[in-house]
């Protein structure tokens, strides 16, 4: 029996797979989508219940609203790296997914809101701090989790967890990758444009200016001036820049002549890209567009539903070297038995916070698929729970060092 197999072997023989299970289905059970008023405070609680009764130390952190994060510890005896498994505890509301809470079992997945992004990543994380205590299997370096809040909506509670100043050498965040793994993504900003114009009657269209038409020349504009430059912006951590219209809304009625059009776009830059760049372009096609007509009239502004209180949400790199990728790249290949996979199609994380904020090592894995998120069927299955406690528990012996 090699090392490796050894050491899963005893972890298993105190953590068994049901259990597992059993935890990622206690999670679902509590509802802390955004559109409740105690949020993630049931999952907090569960979370700060089961650390007590297991003799692991843990403290909460206020955030907003009266809930917090909850920060996990188990001291290492020295000389190794410190790492932090981190995941969000909240998730988007239940929508039209039937019995969202139910946690139904079936065919070896587990269902409900939340099973895949990313209670059924957390519970692996805990049960990985679970297991070495019960096992008695002591690290060098410090192990964490730190259960976040609000990474679904403005990432309040990591923005808030490294803004007071929470380090580690590495970050393990949790979000559902498959049997790959990212050291990279783009950064994201979300983008109105305001197009105001001049209501007239139908009939008499020439005495007012149609915001929706000024509208139509902005789109097309940007899409013949930004969008191809954009294939020229890549990055081999994320792959290109990209942008996409998402949004557009005008006018009131067919007989009126449109006095005002908001269109929403999404824009993802690369570390090779200035945020206030990406932003100057398109308020110069504005500008650009008012120069040649005097009747057109647009504004640009972040949009507030996609900005946090101080940090910005920019992309996050990790060096393929770092011996954090190495140390999951390794665990990750031991557990699935091939190389996995680095991908570069990864969407944006609170990764980015603990790696560009925090100038800490990120690396982004977790069991289940994200194509699963966010969807009416959404689902986690046993084997997907086993394989990410195994690999974050490979990881952490690696990466902090077996005493």
């Amino acid at each position: 029996m090699s090392q490796t197999e050894k050491l899963l072997e005893k972890l298993f023989r105190h953590v068994k797979q049901q259990e597992l299970a059993d935890l990622t289905r206690r999670l679902i059970s509590i509802p802390s989508h955004f559109n409740l008023p105690s949020a993630e405070a049931g999952v907090v609680k569960a979370l700060s219940d089961l650390f007590a009764a297991e003799g692991i130390s843990c403290r909460l952190q206020p955030v907003e609203g009266g809930c917090s994060n909850i920060i996990a510890r188990l001291p290492g005896t020295g000389g190794g790296k410190s790492l932090t498994l981190n995941g969000h505890l909240d998730t988007v509301p239940p929508y039209d997914m039937p019995d969202p809470f139910a946690a139904e079992v079936s065919g070896g997945k587990i269902y409900g809101r939340g099973a895949v992004d990313m209670k059924g990543p957390i519970a692996a994380m805990t049960m990985t701090m679970i297991a070495f205590k019960r096992a008695g299997i002591k690290l060098k370096g410090d192990l964490f989790f730190a259960g976040v809040l609000a990474e679904e909506t403005n990432s309040a509670g990591s923005e808030t967890l490294i803004d007071s100043g929470f380090r580690t050498d590495g970050a393990v965040i949790g979000e559902p990758s498959g049997k790959e793994y990212a050291v990279g993504h783009r950064g994201l900003e979300w983008l109105e444009v305001v197009i105001n114009g001049k209501a007239a009657h139908g009939g008499i269209p020439e005495h007012g200016v149609n915001a929706i038409v000024n509208a139509a020349k902005f789109i097309m504009r940007v899409q013949e001036k930004v969008v191809p430059r954009l294939k020229s912006i890549s990055n081999p951590l994320m792959g290109p820049a990209v942008m996409n219209f998402g949004r557009i809304e005008g006018g009131t009625q067919p007989s009126t002549v449109a006095d005002q059009c908001i269109i929403q776009l999404d824009r993802r830059y690369t570390p090779e890209e200035e945020l206030d760049a990406v932003i100057e372009e398109y308020e110069l096609i504005l500008q650009e567009l008012a120069g040649e007509d005097p009747d057109f009239s647009g504004a640009l502004r972040r949009m507030d539903s996609a900005l946090m209180k101080k940090y910005d949400h920019v992309p996050m790199e990790t060096s393929p070297q770092d011996p954090l990728v190495i140390s999951i790249k390794e665990a990750l290949e031991k557990v699935i038995g091939f190389p996995p996979v680095m991908t570069t199609r990864r969407g944006w994380t609170d990764a980015a916070i603990f790696n560009h904020y925090g100038k800490m090592a990120a690396v982004v894995y977790g069991p289940g698929e994200i194509t699963r998120s966010h969807t009416p069927g959404e689902y986690i299955t046993f084997g997907e729970l086993a394989e990410g406690f195994k690999v974050y528990a490979l990881t952490a012996a690696d990466y902090c060092q077996l005493d």
